[in-house]
Formats: C-alpha cells, structure tokens, sequence
C-alpha cells in the first residue's frame, strides 16, 4: 500500500476521542440437522443423520467497542460443530470457522488480524445463491474453488474499504511463515463487489502457494511433502504436488419481482504440478490442470414462509496430459418451510453426473461435497431437516 494511502488511514484510527461509548459483546448460532437418504455412499445406499446442510452448524461470539471519531475495536470467535456428534469441525480447531480481531474507522475501512475468509468468499460466495437455498449439497464439485467456504487464510490480515455507491472492495494475504522463505505457504487475494438493490456483481483472485500445506489442510503446516491434505475429493487430491493454487470468481445476481436468478463462474488452476516439497506425486505428474466451472440457480419466493429453488453447476477438467480430463454435472431442488423468522424446515435432493477420469488416473465418479465419493459415476441423495438460528 502506498504511503499517501496509509497516512490518513492510520491518523483516522489515531483520532480516538477520550469519550468513550458502549461496548457490545453478541453471541450467537446456527444449529442445523437433518436425515438423509444417499443412493451411493462409497459403494452402498445409505440412511443416517447429517449435520449442517442448510448452514454449518456454528457457536459465535461478535464485539465492537466505539473508540471515537469513527473508530472502533472488533472481533470475532466462531466455533463450527457437528449436530449429530458433538465434535468440532474445522479439524477439530476450537474457532475453526473464524478467529480475528480489528479496527474499523467509517471513513478509512476495516482492517483485521487472525483466522478469516478469502476475498473468493467475501466478494462471490457471500452474493450465491445456492448455498443460502440449498447449502453444502449444492457445491460445486468438491468445492475446489471455496465458494462454498471450506476453507480459510490463517495468520492472515485483511484490509475492507468502507462502501462507495454500493461498492467494496477488499485484499487479505495469509503470511507463509516459513523461515528462509517468504513466499512459501503464502496466500494472497482480492476482489470487490457490488451491492445495487435488485443487482449484485461481485468478482475476485485468489493466490495460494503450496496449498496442499497452506489452503488445504486444516491449520498451516510445515512437512516436507509427504502427507496428502487434499484427500477429501478425487477430483483434485491426486494434485497435491501443485506448487501454487489459483481461483479466479465472478458472479451476478438480479431479483425480478419474487424471483432472484443468479450465474457464476470460476477458473480453478492448480500450477507447476511436481513439487515434492508441497505433497506426494505418486504419477509423476507435471503441469497444470485447468477447472472451469459455471452455474445457474434460481430462487422462488412463493410466499413470505415458502421459498424454493434450482440449482445447476457443470464442472470441466482438462486434467494433465491424459489424467483428469473429466466433466461433472449437478442439478439440486430445494422446498424451504419458514415456520418462524429464526426456525425452518427443509427438504432438498441432489442427483451428480460424471465422467472421464479424475485427478488420481481413474475413472471418475460423482462427488457430492458433503457425502462419501460414490463407487460409480451417479449419486442421488434426499434429505429432510430443520435449522434454528439464535
């Protein structure tokens, strides 16, 4: 950032009145659990519970404190746990959904430390549709380009200007802190959107160097290659070798009336695959394998207490020489019932389609992101729940 740029930013902040306002400290939470019914789950149909469909499940604590003149101290602590079990989620983190704190100054922005989302999902996610009518299921393959906020930058700051006509804008960069090399394990990004009533635009980059270690494992780590964090999803985990992640978004969203119809895109690159030093290689892959993604949802708000949507997304690979050339597609329905402003119930089902060959050189098959990977190239699912939030 410039100089001419951080001055007036810094003596906003430097402003404090010795007045001094309320503090407020908000806890809050989503619980959301449901049953589902899974026609392929690893090689078997399937009932059982599922936690956080709709909505991660979550446990959160928000504060801000008016310093004066604008200013103010902020944070965040939010915890994301398994309905059904009790654990957390995140690997297991105790504020693994978030964890940062800040200043904010009405006239120069906010600025903020610690544990936090990307500028992908800042700028694109928070604007989709599809994961606020039909949640996780509704991803798109894997969530390879976080859309659907599996992951987060650690160690990060993030810097967020104050709106102008409806336009934000942000950049976050996650620090590597790897000794002798600053560029190992950092990420960087930005984007910015725009919030015009019935229009919403929102477009964004994304950076990670070695993400095997630093985007896709659950907290930063160090090793020297040899574990695999990107096991979650076939589609990409035989990439872990890749030296650097890129994800390029865009989005537009405009409401007509009681329908809201949206269209997103996103270019995933997984860069200067063979570096042993970011994960395992088994097949010697070398290169980049290119992801392009692109959806069409619609929400129809039948009444103030019913709302139902679509949702289609068609993922292509080009893979790497003859590895990973695939295509997958995805269709979901959604009925949500509002029985109070904080309590839903819901019913939505899911039915993936793929086909040529996935990232570890067999045949790919469908991967719903919060299921098992299917044992062939179909999977269907159903479910019914209900999400309380507080």
């Amino acid at each position: 950032m410039k100089k001419k740029f951080i001055a007036p930013l810094l003596a906003g902040f430097a402003a404090i009145g010795t007045a001094h306002a309320q503090s407020s400290v908000t806890i809050y939470g989503i619980v959301d659990y449901g049953v589902e019914y899974v026609t392929n789950n690893g090689g078997g149909s399937m009932l059982g519970g599922v936690s956080g469909v709709k909505q991660g499940s979550r446990l959160g604590f928000k504060g801000v404190e008016d310093l004066g003149a604008g200013s103010s101290a902020v944070f965040l602590l939010e915890n994301g746990f398994n309905v059904g079990t009790g654990a957390a989620q995140q690997g297991g983190l105790l504020f693994g959904r978030q964890a940062w704190v800040g200043l904010a100054n009405t006239g120069y922005g906010t600025v903020t430390m610690g544990r936090q989302y990307d500028s992908v999902v800042s700028n694109v996610a928070f604007l989709l549709t599809s994961p606020v009518i039909g949640g996780g299921n509704t991803a798109h393959v894997g969530d390879l380009d976080n859309l659907n906020n599996t992951k987060r930058v650690s160690n990060s700051v993030k810097y967020r200007t104050p709106s102008l006509n409806g336009i934000t804008a942000d950049v976050v960069y996650g620090f590597g802190e790897s000794a002798g090399s600053m560029g190992r394990n950092q990420i960087w990004s930005t984007g910015l959107r725009y919030d015009g009533g019935p229009l919403q635009i929102g477009a964004a980059y994304l950076n990670a160097r070695n993400p095997n270690q630093s985007f896709f494992a659950s907290a930063p780590t160090l090793t020297t290659g040899t574990t695999n964090n990107m096991t979650s999803s076939p589609v990409y985990s035989g990439y872990a070798s890749a030296k650097s992640y890129q994800t390029i978004a865009a989005i537009v969203d405009y409401t007509i009336g009681k329908t809201t119809i949206g269209l997103n895109y996103t270019n995933v690159q997984f860069k200067a695959l063979g570096d042993t030093n970011s994960g395992p290689n088994p097949l010697g892959l070398r290169g980049t394998a290119n992801f392009n993604t692109a959806e069409l949802n619609l929400k129809y708000v039948v009444s103030p207490a019913t709302v139902l949507g679509a949702v289609y997304n068609w993922t292509h690979g080009t893979g790497v020489g003859a590895v990973g050339k695939s295509d997958y597609h995805m269709l979901s329905l959604v009925w949500d019932y509002f029985l109070s402003k904080r309590t839903d119930v819901y019913v939505l089902g899911s039915y993936q389609m793929a086909s040529g060959q996935d990232s570890t050189g067999k045949a790919a098959v469908a991967t719903v992101l919060t299921l098992s990977p299917s044992s062939t190239n179909r999977q269907a699912f159903i479910m019914a729940g209900v999400r309380h939030t507080f």
